[in-house]
């Protein structure tokens, strides 16, 4: 469900499984039992209501294939395995998203601590936190929860095309497509 005339500029893949834009679409707007019938029970938990999973514990932690990691909601990609290394804190962790405009930045004053929550841009999906203390080239680690994603092989990138990479490149509006 799109929210209003609220949208997002992302960049996206297309039918051809490359990477265009950036594309201007909808925000995905979901009501929370809608978010429920979509996720598992955990991605819901850590994705919808920004928990965190255990340490050690998430499914994409050692994978070390190549490809792309995507909103385990709207299906936007997020990261690319070329970003990917291993932090030694457990989780997921890349040192630049695959579109800058993918992934939202919010403050999150939680816990009794300042950190740097990261969203998905186009459903605002809990992603996990970013921090100052990542390897070159931007000093960056994105420390990402296993649930807020999913994987797809760089062989398969094409299943990933959003409707609105074909609407762009034929000169037509952005429309919303099933998330």
């Amino acid at each position: 469900m799109a929210a209003g005339n609220q949208t997002v500029t992302v960049k996206v893949f297309n039918d051809k499984g490359e990477l265009v834009g950036p594309i201007t679409e909808p925000k995905i707007v979901k009501t929370d039992d809608q978010w429920k019938a979509q996720l598992t029970q955990s991605q819901y938990e850590i994705a919808r209501a920004k928990g965190t999973e255990p340490a050690f514990c998430g499914n994409l932690l050692d994978n070390h294939k190549s490809g792309i990691y995507a909103c385990i909601c709207c299906r936007l990609p997020l990261f690319s395995s070329d970003s990917k290394f291993n932090s030694g804190t457990g989780w997921p962790s890349f040192f630049q998203p695959v579109a800058q405009e993918n992934v939202l930045e919010h403050q999150d004053n939680s816990y009794g601590m300042t950190r740097t929550e990261i969203l998905c841009a186009r459903c605002d999906g809990h992603l996990g936190h970013v921090f100052d203390d990542g390897p070159r080239p931007t000093g960056l680690r994105f420390c990402v929860n296993s649930e807020s994603m999913f994987f797809t092989d760089s062989d398969k990138l094409a299943s990933l095309a959003d409707p609105a990479a074909a609407n762009a490149a034929a000169g037509a509006p952005a429309t919303t497509r099933p998330a």
